[in-house]
């Protein structure tokens, strides 16, 4: 593959984590909206918020079979209409089984799309031969201000749901659609599992389980400052009902920016450092929102929590590729349920020990989880898992 077509390809998927980035956004700031125009009771919602993240993670297994028959790129130039598609399907219903089925949609497409689209990523971080993960990532982190902004636009303006979700899709389906031309993805000479063992075969679950617990451990913490950041800020630290609204376009922020220069700090200092370092400065964020006296010490702690965290999943997604070259889409596909285990035990967990412990001492647990992230930074380093046909040097490959 020329190096013009790397380039496209960079930027292709690039445009794809955006997308989602706006996507995703649309529709988790907008719950309260949907809850409202669809009746559903809060002892239903959390049963609707629960099944996105179970479908996607039935999805991103299924993937890992398709994988094996067709290209990612076809996943993912499937996958992605669909997401926005479901999306305007939740703005556009009336009854509460239409949301249900646009939402089961959402999930199952979504889990696909992840899954595909780190499965590029990753091939092509290995086509370059250096660090550019964590690019796409801020790429989706982007993405995720931009959708959460529209958002309040739409929230601001009273806007319906639809009204708010079809400029966005009326604009970014047809680019990554035409995008998805150039999807592109790098193969190893000599990666390849060796003959008569299947790649599903060659990726142990114990030499795989590290990273899984981490990529778990990073979402627990993620979805602690997704969903509790402003109800923290407000009644535990006394902040305003506006100053509550803050902390999470912070985080959002400073992850942009972490990501934004991350892959640099890899290039120079290698993975294993910078997840160290990401781990330590989450950490240190989390303890000081667990013991901020007011709003704006906890302004600080979320902040450092932003920088912190936002290195260590595309790391995670990219030490898989190092550790399983022969073998990276299923890795990369059985890693990305992690994903989704982290976000479902991460926010009714913290809530939970908030209601019957403290929320401050609940802050607690997600600091104890990123820090035990410093246990498996070596595997962030590993050299790749041998299969009997040996490795070499990258080259390029067109998806097909």
């Amino acid at each position: 593959m020329t190096d013009a077509r790397l380039r496209y390809g960079r930027a292709s998927l690039a445009l794809s984590f955006l997308a989602q980035g706006v996507t995703f956004a649309l529709l988790v700031t907008r719950i309260p909206a949907i809850q409202d125009r669809y009746g559903i009771s809060d002892g239903l919602l959390p049963v609707f918020l629960a099944a996105v993240p179970v479908l996607a993670g039935v999805a991103s297994v299924v993937t890992e079979k398709v994988v094996a028959r067709v290209r990612p790129g076809v996943v993912l130039r499937w996958a992605q209409p669909v997401v926005m598609v479901a999306l305007l399907g939740v703005g556009a219903g009336t009854e509460v089984w239409q949301v249900a089925l646009a939402l089961g949609v959402f999930g199952l497409a979504v889990g696909a799309l992840d899954a595909s689209m780190n499965m590029i990523g990753v091939s092509l971080q290995r086509a370059y031969g250096r660090s550019i993960m964590l690019g796409f990532h801020a790429a989706y982190s982007l993405g995720g201000i931009a959708g959460a902004s529209m958002a309040w636009a739409g929230a601001h303006w009273d806007l319906s749901l639809l009204v708010s979700y079809l400029p966005a899709v009326v604009v970014l389906l047809p680019a990554v659609l035409i995008g998805s031309r150039w999807y592109a993805e790098g193969k190893a000479a000599g990666d390849a599992v060796a003959p008569g063992r299947d790649q599903a075969a060659s990726v142990p679950f114990r030499l795989l389980l590290p990273l899984c617990l981490v990529m778990a451990f990073a979402y627990i913490g993620d979805s602690t400052v997704s969903n509790w950041s402003a109800k923290y800020l407000q009644d535990v630290l006394g902040g305003s009902e506006q100053l509550a609204t803050v902390p999470y376009n912070v985080y959002m922020v400073t992850t942009l920016l972490g990501r934004a220069v991350g892959d640099l700090g890899v290039r120079r200092f290698g993975a294993v450092a910078v997840v160290r370092g990401g781990s330590v400065l989450a950490a240190v964020g989390f303890g000081l929102v667990a013991v901020a006296p007011g709003a704006w010490w906890g302004m600080l702690g979320f902040t450092l929590l932003g920088l912190g965290l936002c290195v260590i999943v595309p790391q995670t997604f990219a030490a898989a590729g190092r550790m399983f070259p022969g073998a990276s889409d299923v890795a990369v596909a059985r890693l990305n349920v992690f994903n989704y285990v982290g976000f479902l035990v991460g926010s009714p967990l913290v809530g939970a020990l908030g209601d019957a412990w403290s929320y401050r001492g609940a802050m607690l647990v997600p600091m104890v989880l990123v820090l035990a992230t410093l246990l498996y930074a070596r595997s962030f380093g590993a050299e790749p898992a041998r299969y009997g046909g040996g490795h070499e040097r990258a080259r390029a490959a067109d998806v097909g």
